[in-house]
């Protein structure tokens, strides 16, 4: 399906009086997603904001963005569950936290947000009420980061979704992504008046639960995600950025609009919550 248009205007739920750059320039943001290697660049999507989970993973993103200094928006952040998929899973710990503190400071010019960090209460990964305090001092240490950096936070809330916007909203948080958010749509509406957006990947599709989710939501607040390469269509395959498309058909049909229109609106969303990559992309249409 074409994705782009020549000549938009802003809709009424985005007119701030902000600069906006042209959409047919611009394409659809992915908010979130975990990039690795060059073959995830994909045409139709014109920004990247790209997560990480562990420290090791921090230098990887942040050469990737200077490979791709107009397309990548590098976040540093230490994952709710650690390890992931290996024998050594496990729920963070502070010692988890330790080695990446000095690298939020070396490359505090340089990301975009603080990210992947979160609460993840699911069961089998944090069991009990030791694991979810644990992860408690290590979210609010890293929202406190983010607070220091002047920069949002691009936050995971799996089975803790209520908890999740409390603590932002009781440390001050003003700019916050909640990524693939499951939780009530009441629970979303106090997100909502925090002034926090919400984003959905492909994986949404899926999920019947979300639809109704997704109708509650404001425009104004939502934003596209892939979560690459995980959370697609389908779940035995591998999950890219291209794939942005299938959340922003999926979004205008729960919402009645056209797919163009969610473009419009999101890709301005993701502009007011990751200033930083309006700037650069503003840099790459003055010089090109």
């Amino acid at each position: 399906m074409q994705m782009w248009k020549r000549n938009y205007t802003v809709p009424e739920c985005c007119a701030s009086g902000e600069t906006l750059i042209s959409m047919a320039v611009v394409g659809l943001v992915d908010c979130h997603c975990h990039l690795s290697a060059p073959e995830f660049l994909e045409t139709g999507v014109k920004a990247f904001i790209s997560v990480t989970e562990e420290v090791k993973e921090f230098e990887r993103v942040i050469q990737l963005s200077k490979s791709y200094p107009a397309l990548v928006g590098p976040c540093l952040g230490i994952h709710p569950i650690q390890k992931w998929g290996s024998q050594d899973q496990h729920s963070v710990r502070l010692e988890d936290l330790e080695p990446a503190l000095p690298f939020f400071q070396k490359y505090r010019d340089e990301i975009v947000a603080v990210g992947e960090i979160g609460l993840d209460y699911t069961p089998w990964y944090a069991p009990d009420a030791q694991h979810h305090e644990e992860q408690l001092r290590v979210f609010r240490k890293q929202v406190q980061i983010a607070k220091e950096l002047d920069l949002p936070v691009n936050v995971h809330s799996r089975s803790a979704a209520a908890i999740t916007i409390a603590i932002l909203k009781e440390q001050g948080i003003q700019h916050a992504l909640l990524h693939n958010f499951a939780g009530k749509p009441s629970v979303a509406m106090e997100g909502v008046q925090a002034g926090y957006f919400f984003s959905f990947p492909p994986a949404v599709c899926r999920n019947e639960q979300r639809v109704k989710l997704i109708k509650q939501i404001p425009m104004e607040h939502i934003c596209l995600e892939t979560d690459s390469p995980a959370l697609g269509l389908h779940k035995e395959a591998r999950n890219e950025p291209k794939n942005i498309q299938i959340s922003c058909q999926f979004i205008a049909k729960v919402k009645g609009i056209l797919p163009e229109k969610v473009m419009e609106v999101t890709t301005h969303n993701a502009f007011r919550l990751f200033p930083r990559i309006q700037k650069t992309l503003q840099q790459r249409i003055t010089s090109t």
